[in-house]
């Protein structure tokens, strides 16, 4: 079994005995015999001063966009790192005050949008010249550390989704993340980084032996981790992206779609460790709510094949093709963003919605990113911490 840096860190506590530590985490800071990190530091006579929580909440009791407000009770003060507005993101310097350590510890998905890692960088951000240490405590890349997809984000294009100058799928775990912004930033920030034990580039989350805690309400299970990178852009149309079933992601649909048209033209692109199977279902809550719409589910078939960023471009491209007087690419504020389209900050620019618009060939569109991928992968290595 692959041994986290919270497992090595209870092995041997004595450096940070007398510091005054915060705690980035959620339900996912946990041992593998699942206890929380909070709890077991505790006992361990650490001084837990307060825990920050991000997007949904400690316990992922919130939606997705929703302000965390409750707290639950916890023996310790727990701070939103999620509110109603972009400024809740940075933690206040008052709450910062008689803190030595701040301690990172959340399951990440892999995915540049992935909101938790982009609640280290701001925190980085934060007391960057300040005298607090950074913990990262690593844990997994359920996507494993090799593959790279999709395009590098067009830092105009920033937003709480896309903080890192980093393709889609990145394929670094939060600890090499951490080292990557540290010095892309150029920030006085004293990082320290618990690497993990048994965890190889090579592994996806099931070959692990670590438990899958759900990191988000979303965010069931590894199948869904695996489809996330291409299947959020749905986000940004007008098409469910799945929630409100108990398979989001690998669900997508709307109420124009034709599923056997639309299975057939994803299927002609000839995309490699996937299928699409028509269906129909109803959203319990979110977009199209109570009402019985058709749609697509995604089987994958081959976990090294198959390109996640690339299906969901190739999707949406399919939806326009069939569908172009009512597909629509959503405006308005997403995640507290209201100048930019949703799709653009989720691809990180406008180039992949203007070639889908202007009737681009798809199979161009699909190697438009190529070459940054390259870029990337040997821009990466440089903050590898794990072998092949």
């Amino acid at each position: 079994m692959v041994a986290t840096g919270l497992d090595i860190l209870i092995r041997n506590t004595n450096r940070i005995q007398n510091k005054n530590i915060g705690l980035i985490v959620n339900q996912t800071s946990i041992t593998p015999d699942l206890k929380y990190s909070w709890d077991i530091l505790r006992k361990k006579d650490l001084h837990i001063q307060k825990i920050f929580s991000p997007e949904h909440g400690l316990f992922a009791t919130e939606q997705d966009q929703i302000g965390v407000r409750y707290q639950p009770e916890v023996r310790c003060e727990v701070v939103s790192l999620y509110g109603d507005s972009a400024k809740t993101l940075i933690p206040d310097k008052a709450v910062l005050n008689n803190l030595d350590l701040i301690i990172f510890d959340i399951q990440d998905v892999g995915s540049r949008y992935y909101t938790y890692i982009n609640t280290l960088a701001l925190f980085m951000e934060a007391v960057s010249g300040m005298d607090i240490e950074i913990m990262v405590l690593d844990r997994p890349n359920p996507l494993g550390g090799i593959i790279v997809e999709g395009p590098l984000l067009d830092l105009t294009f920033c937003s709480f989704v896309g903080v890192f100058p980093v393709p889609v799928r990145h394929g670094m775990t939060a600890g090499e993340l951490a080292l990557l912004y540290r010095d892309f930033k150029k920030l006085d920030v004293n990082l320290n980084v618990i690497a993990m034990e048994g965890w190889r580039r090579s592994m996806l989350f099931h070959e692990t032996g670590q438990p899958w805690i759900p990191p988000s309400p979303n965010m069931p299970t590894f199948a869904t981790a695996e489809v996330y990178p291409g299947m959020c852009l749905f986000e940004g149309l007008n098409v469910s992206e799945g929630r409100g079933t108990t398979t989001p992601f690998q669900l997508s649909g709307a109420p124009f779609i034709k599923p056997y048209d639309l299975a057939e033209r994803c299927a002609a692109y000839s995309l490699e460790g996937v299928l699409f199977r028509p269906v129909w279902f109803k959203p319990t809550f979110h977009k199209f709510v109570g009402e019985v719409i058709g749609g697509i589910w995604l089987q994958v078939t081959d976990h090294s094949r198959f390109r996640s960023f690339a299906t969901g471009v190739a999707m949406t491209s399919a939806l326009y093709e069939l569908y172009p007087e009512r597909l629509q690419f959503l405006c308005g504020v997403y995640e507290f963003n209201d100048t930019i389209p949703a799709f653009d900050l989720l691809t990180g620019s406008s180039r992949i919605r203007a070639a889908i618009k202007n009737g681009c060939n798809t199979c161009d569109i699909l190697a438009s990113w190529r070459h940054e991928e390259t870029e990337f992968s040997s821009i990466k290595s440089g903050f590898h911490l794990y072998e092949p």
